[in-house]
């Protein structure tokens, strides 16, 4: 049997083409968290924080595909924790979105705003009552 004869086979072919629709799966996966991110890292800039799910979304499809991602992932992760964690919260399987959406608000009140006038301590303070 030859090496012709068994490339021209419907099954070797098949086997053959696996790895590079494979790849171009990975890739395409890749770009579009890498799409999803960037839409997300300019919705959480605006208000209501809506981007931050995306963001999360695009963070997880991209982790998952790319070895570099990962790598450049925990690095930035090692170096920034207090950035990080909250989008660290978010790529857990059962993620804490009220609580971290909670500490996001707290923590942006308490960088804009003089404490006479913050209004989510005076809430949560309420609430406790």
């Amino acid at each position: 049997m030859s090496v012709a004869s068994l490339l021209s086979s419907n099954r070797v072919r098949a086997v053959a083409a696996l790895p590079l629709w494979r790849r171009v799966g990975r890739w395409t996966a890749i770009g579009t968290g890498y799409g999803l991110m960037a839409i997300g890292g300019v919705g959480t800039v605006l208000p209501g924080h809506l981007g931050a799910p995306i963001l999360a979304l695009g963070l997880v499809i991209t982790l998952r595909g790319s070895f570099r991602a990962r790598r450049q992932f925990i690095g930035l992760q090692r170096r920034h924790p207090k950035i990080l964690f909250p989008v660290r919260r978010l790529l857990r399987r059962e993620p804490e979105v009220v609580p971290m959406a909670w500490q996001a608000v707290l923590r942006f009140e308490r960088m804009l705003l003089p404490r006479r006038v913050r209004f989510a301590v005076k809430l949560r303070r309420r609430g406790r009552r």
